[in-house]
């Protein structure tokens, strides 16, 4: 269970506040919020008219629903639909990167971004949209090889995605490419089997898509003599064409009739002409000429703007698509109002007619038995929060579609990385669903498809060009370990004492950790002093699984040496050597590397302000002393990670991983520990986080004596030693409320005549 809580930590956060915010809303605004759209799901429950404005699908749904419950019951299981989708978003994330807090930000947005959770609450068809978007995702990138069956069933969910709502037609063009080109590429088609597996799958997602389409449109058949899917298609493609139409370039009389009336610059809304004027019945007022009826006159009038004014229409397509990306939402000139996809402090009324309250009242009462209603002071919350930022901030959104288009295209390791197809796959449905929508009207509503497909491009995009994808069995990143001691600790100690006894050590001790050291250690064993003033020092070697003989070299040296059976990483060997010092009455602890990087003669300056009362934390500063970089990206790493360390502990540090550094023994066998590598800022924030004094000290770090860094080049290094340090802060400041009382020591040292000469 502690294993289990290790790695979804920031999951189950994220969780918690997804229910709460969710049991609230439930709260807040009962039985459920009803729009303008739901009524006409709600009258179209019984008879199941294809022909109308919007498809059946969630029709369907509600239907099926309602059979269990009233409304607020629906409004509960969509609620319950918007938690599931994220457990499935970030399962799948898991599923390739194996990285939690990469995961934890692909359900974040789902979770907790106020709009989903007033789509929720809504009688709407936006929430089975997305669910059936990410069951499409599912049986594509699941698991395993993408089988024929696997292919069917993806096309048949996203078939019941367009069924649901018809701008999910458009994401069959990223569907048949994924068929055609994932997992492999071109270098797919080159053998025999290669194609016989991808013209299999390819025709089972396309059957899959086509016969479920087709059996609808079958049943659309029956009702309206033709097929089709909804009733709504002259009345959309009227709606936008309206709005920038230039008459004067129309000679047909009957094209004419439906142009608007207001001139150029003063158009209405793409709704209002969509809705309100197509829609309504004395409209034209004008008799039609020849034999052409209404529906005809739209279409024709909206395919002659677009061949007259094809670049008029891609600049107002581009315009609104652009808006979802911008920092606030708010309300633009002529759209769909903000305001409706907004928690009110009170119960919205959306205007259905002249008697608005009564068609609410009547149907609440006849489904719930009780009027709409909400909790005042629920709903402000709610309110409040959404408006204070409870919302995916569209240039992340747009920090999304980036990464996920750079990792679909192959930019860094993605050229040979099996995220690439996944990242294609989220980002381009993502994209082509957007686009689609904006090629109708821009309405925050329609944004909501991308928090569910842009994280998830995004994410498997970026650990597609950065090499952080899952790994074969015994690659990849170390996991993280388990609380001291662990089974590696208990056999090293063990061989420990038997070779050296209870408590062979002197009280101040310098560890050492080395894995394959022994090209350079001797001479850093030879240089280490014997004492620090009036204080012996032993010097104590963590071999961290080592093959090289290391352990027998540091022995001839003179150091005492710890053997642990399996290769770690630094931050395992050091935490055991800590905890070794500790319990073999050591009073200070130093830590030193292998590779020859710091001056030895420099510990009497480290240990100083410990001795004399003034620190409890000394670690050395190359910014303060001199320091040489193995390259120019280092050099500005250990800036960069000073500042970001600093603005998280709220104390100004300028080197986070200078490996030279002192302390009691019991503060480092105190701190928490798991990250077997990339462990120096955990220790640094774990010790501030206690409310131990640290004081850094100006000092020398030169390049190493041989060899080269076990941790990865600087990319994979910077990448690494980021999450470890945000992830250090997260649990030590924002759960676990560090710096609540300063530290104090839990054993005094033996003299204090001890001081360095």
């Amino acid at each position: 269970m502690s294993t289990f809580l290790r790695r979804h930590w920031l999951l189950l956060l994220l969780l918690a506040g997804g229910v709460a915010l969710r049991v609230v809303t439930w709260l807040a605004y009962q039985p459920a919020l009803l729009y303008i759209d739901t009524f006409r799901y709600l009258g179209n429950l019984e008879e199941l008219r294809p022909t109308d404005l919007n498809p059946l699908g969630y029709t369907l749904l509600l239907k099926f629903l309602l059979e269990f419950g009233g409304f607020a019951w629906v409004q509960a299981a969509q609620h319950a639909m918007g938690i599931l989708l994220a457990l499935v978003l970030y399962r799948l994330a898991m599923r390739y990167t194996e990285r939690g807090w990469l995961a934890a930000i692909v359900a974040a947005p789902v979770l907790l971004d106020a709009y989903q959770l007033q789509i929720e609450a809504n009688l709407m068809s936006e929430i089975l949209f997305q669910a059936l978007l990410v069951g499409m995702l599912w049986a594509l990138l699941s698991r395993g090889e993408l089988t024929w069956k696997r292919a069917a069933l993806a096309g048949a969910l996203l078939a019941g995605a367009v069924l649901t709502r018809t701008i999910g037609l458009v994401v069959a063009v990223p569907f048949g490419l994924f068929l055609l080109f994932a997992f492999g590429g071109l270098k797919t088609w080159k053998t025999r089997a290669g194609r016989r597996h991808v013209a299999g799958r390819t025709l089972a997602g396309l059957a899959g898509l086509v016969l479920v389409m087709f059996g609808y449109m079958s049943y659309y058949a029956v009702h309206a003599g033709q097929f089709g899917l909804t009733g709504a298609t002259n009345n959309v493609l009227y709606g936008r064409t309206a709005t920038f139409a230039d008459c004067s370039k129309l000679s047909d009389e009957g094209l004419r009739l439906m142009c608007p009336e207001e001139p150029l610059g003063e158009r209405k809304s793409v709704d209002y002409y969509t809705h309100f004027q197509y829609g309504s019945s004395a409209w034209p007022e004008e008799p039609l000429p020849d034999e052409r009826d209404k529906a005809t006159l739209a279409r024709q009038f909206s395919y002659t703007v677009i061949m007259n004014q094809p670049l008029d229409l891609l600049g107002e397509v581009l315009y609104d698509f652009g808006k979802n990306f911008v920092p606030v939402k708010e309300t633009f000139h002529n759209d769909v109002p903000a305001e409706r996809w907004h928690f009110q402090s009170h119960y919205p009324y959306h205007d259905v007619g002249t008697e608005t309250p009564q068609v609410y009242q009547a149907w609440t009462l006849a489904y719930d038995d009780e009027l709409p209603h909400a909790d005042r002071a629920l709903a402000s919350f709610m309110r409040d929060y959404q408006q204070n930022g409870g919302y995916t901030w569209g240039p992340l959104l747009a920090v999304f579609l980036l990464l996920g288009i750079l990792g679909a295209v192959g930019v860094g390791k993605a050229r040979r990385s099996p995220l690439r197809s996944g990242a294609f796959l989220g980002t381009g449905s993502a994209l082509i669903i957007l686009a689609g929508s904006s090629a109708f009207e821009f309405s925050w509503r329609y944004q909501l498809p991308a928090l569910v497909l842009l994280p998830i491009g995004g994410v498997l995009g970026l650990a597609a060009m950065f090499g952080m994808g899952k790994k074969p069995a015994g690659g990849g990143r170390r996991p993280k370990m388990d609380d001291y001691p662990d089974d590696v600790d208990t056999a090293a100690v063990s061989e420990f004492r038997s070779r050296y006894g209870e408590a062979p050590l002197s009280p101040l001790v310098v560890v050492i950790a080395a894995y394959n050291e022994a090209k350079g250690i001797k001479p850093v064993l030879q240089n280490m002093p014997t004492h620090c003033g009036d204080i012996p020092v032993s010097t104590l070697v963590v071999v961290d699984g080592a093959t090289d003989g290391t352990a027998e070299i540091a022995r001839e040296a003179g150091a005492y040496v710890c053997e642990a059976p399996k290769n770690r990483g630094q931050g395992g060997a050091l935490r055991l050597g800590y905890h070794l010092a500790a319990e073999c009455g050591a009073d200070w602890v130093v830590t030193t590397d292998a590779d020859g990087q710091y001056d030895n003669n420099e510990l009497p300056m480290l240990m100083k302000p410990l001795l004399d009362g003034t620190a409890d934390f000394v670690t050395g500063s190359r910014r303060l002393g001199s320091g040489k970089y193995d390259s120019s990206v280092r050099w500005l790493g250990v800036r960069v990670f000073a500042w970001l360390a600093s603005i998280l502990t709220m104390q100004k540090i300028t080197d986070t991983s200078f490996g030279f550094r002192a302390m009691p023994a019991d503060l480092g066998a105190s701190v928490t520990l798991r990250e077997p590598q990339y462990q120096a800022s955990e220790l640094l924030l774990g010790v501030m986080a206690k409310g131990a004094r640290v004081l850094e000290v100006p000092m020398t770090m030169e390049l190493r004596n041989n060899g080269a860094s076990k941790k990865g080049g600087s990319i994979k290094y910077g990448a690494n030693y980021s999450r470890v340090m945000l992830g250090t802060w997260l649990r030590e400041y924002v759960l676990r409320g560090g710096k609540r009382r300063p530290y104090v020591r839990r054993t005094a040292p033996q003299t204090d005549e001890r001081k360095p000469a």
